[in-house]
């Protein structure tokens, strides 16, 4: 019995060390057309990983993030937008259609990456090694933090100490070293998201 007890602690030891060691760079995204972009091709960048919706109340953040790129991207910036559907559906369309409407709307010049889940059983790995390295710290003072948490806690009450991905336009900074040393929720200021990713590059 003491040694079924020793090596389960052991494998779980292991198990944990393991994944303390994953970095960044061990994950991909996908483009639209489904080819693997791993993230080491981005290794010494700055980068803002976002997931995103264009019908979102927060989706004119677009417009910001599309200046930051500009600003910033010969600099060392590099935006991975993720759509993702798992929040209202507001992000119905195929890929090519979500293309169509950032391009139109807000002139996005950045690439967009293929539509994905960011929660749950199918979720892209890359979100949830970034959940656990910055989780959920509240939705901040913003005139939508009580719709927010009105309609999360009715859905699970417990919503607060879960690192999940709350809503659409949820963002991650990660250094040049890989390290993940930021996250924003869709209700924070974009000049601080942008401040924040100067103060790297």
């Amino acid at each position: 019995m003491i040694g079924i007890i020793f090596i389960l602690t052991l494998t779980l030891i292991l198990n944990t060390e393991a994944y303390a060691m994953s970095k960044i760079y061990d994950y991909s995204v996908f483009t639209p057309k489904g080819e693997e972009v791993k993230l080491s091709a981005f290794e010494g960048k700055v980068i803002l990983i976002v997931n995103t919706a264009t019908g979102c109340g927060f989706t004119p953040q677009y417009a910001p993030i599309e200046e930051m790129y500009k600003k910033y991207h010969d600099k060392g910036l590099e935006i991975l937008d993720i759509p993702c559907n798992q929040f209202g559906g507001q992000a119905p369309g195929s890929d090519e259609e979500i293309h169509e409407f950032c391009t139109l709307h807000y002139n996005t010049t950045f690439e967009q990456c293929k539509k994905a889940d960011v929660n749950g059983p199918n979720e892209l790995p890359l979100f949830t090694y970034l959940k656990s390295q910055k989780g959920f710290e509240g939705f901040g003072d913003h005139k939508l933090t009580a719709v927010l948490e009105d309609m999360l806690s009715k859905a699970d009450p417990d919503y607060a100490k879960k690192p999940d991905i709350k809503w659409n336009f949820t963002k991650f900074v990660v250094d040049r070293a890989g390290n993940v040393v930021a996250r924003f929720e869709p209700t924070a200021d974009m000049a601080e998201v942008e401040k924040c990713v100067a103060s790297l590059l």
